[in-house]
Order: structure tokens, then sequence, then C-alpha cells
């Protein structure tokens, strides 16, 4: 049976400041880096075939980090834009925590985590699923049917994108995932393509 992973990239320059980052090409903070190397030194027990990252690079220097800190070396690796994070259009730059204050819970939850609330020239969590998924089943999913060992690092609307294809999770229960920097979700593929188990690891109260 092959393994699945999921990996949260660690904290960014702009997470530690509460910016919507989307598209913006930050880096991690130092923080970041330590948690990204504790997310590898918590998968030494699981060998990795292949790794898949977004373009950007907070994702790759998570993946730099975890390899340092797993031991693994010499992983062939591919990066593709449809594992990006979502798009956050004009709110990109701006602080989440202000913004929360002028519109209200109600709308900073519609805007943060909503299935399909499209940001004013962004994209919705909506639109990640129907760039990343198409991806997924075309260069991912066959490799795991083939019981390759899959890592992916990438980020929280991506991720989300992922497992709620993965979980089968509605529309409307969408919004109650969030997904920590630097955690990991470990999933065991069946041959089928379904799902035998599940774990978390690297569990992360700061879901920025």
């Amino acid at each position: 049976m092959a393994k699945l992973i999921l990996v949260r990239h660690g904290e960014s320059v702009w997470n530690a400041k509460g910016l919507w980052t989307g598209w913006t090409d930050v880096s991690l903070d130092d923080k970041g880096r330590e948690v990204a190397f504790e997310a590898g030194e918590k998968l030494k027990d699981i060998h990795m075939d292949l790794a898949f990252t977004s373009t950007l690079k907070r994702a790759k220097e998570t993946w730099d980090e975890i390899q340092k800190g797993s031991t693994e070396k010499n992983v062939p690796t591919t990066e593709n834009k449809a594992l990006n994070e979502r798009d956050y259009g004009d709110y990109t730059g701006k602080n989440k925590w202000e913004v929360k204050k002028e519109v209200g819970e109600e709308m900073f939850q519609k805007i943060r985590r909503s299935w399909d609330y499209q940001l004013p020239n962004g994209e919705s969590l909506k639109d990640v699923y129907q760039r990343a998924i198409p991806y997924f089943e075309s260069e991912i999913m066959p490799l795991l049917k083939d019981g390759k060992n899959i890592i992916i690092t990438a980020h929280g609307n991506s991720l989300r994108a992922l497992i709620k294809y993965l979980e089968n999770i509605s529309d409307e229960d969408i919004p109650h995932l969030e997904i920590a920097v630097g955690e990991i979700y470990v999933y065991e593929i069946e041959k089928d393509g379904n799902i035998a188990s599940k774990e978390i690891r690297n569990k992360n109260e700061n879901k920025v």
C-alpha cells in the first residue's frame, strides 16, 4: 500500500505578520524552517519515492528542510503551479486581523474559509480545487496506485482542496477544515485509490 504525505509549508515571513500571502513569493522565517525540519524528523519512518511541490518558495523551502530532517536524499521532485496557494486578489498583502475588524466575523470566515466565495480579482477555494484536482488525478494518483510513496508540500488552500477530494468532504463542511503550518497528513492509499487509513502528525496550533 502506498503512502501519500501532505505537508503545509512552515511559517513564512508574511504568516508571521498576519498578511494574506497568496501568490506573493515570500520565504520561510527561522521558525518556519525549524517547524519544517521537525516535520522531516517525524517522517523518518517513511521512505519517500517522489515529491511534488508548488512553484512558490515557501513550499520548496519546506521540502528542503523536510529532507534534512528526514535524511532523505535525491528524491525526484516536481514543481507545478496547480499546487500553488489560492490567489487572494485584492486582499493580498492585507492584514487578515485588521480585515476581520472591518468586515465582522461572518464575512471574515466567508472570505477566508468558504467554498465558493469569489475574492475580487482572486480565487475561491472552488477555483483552487478545479486546478489542483485534475493535476492530482492525472499526475499523482497513478503513481500512488502503482505503490509509490508520495510527499506533497504545498499550502493551506491547495491542501484543503486535496483533502476535500480525498475524504469527500461536502461544500458545507469544508469551511471547518484548517491545516496548521508544518502539519502533516499521512494517508495509506489502496491500489484502487481509496483511503485505507489517515494519521495527522506534527500537530500545530498556529493556524495562520
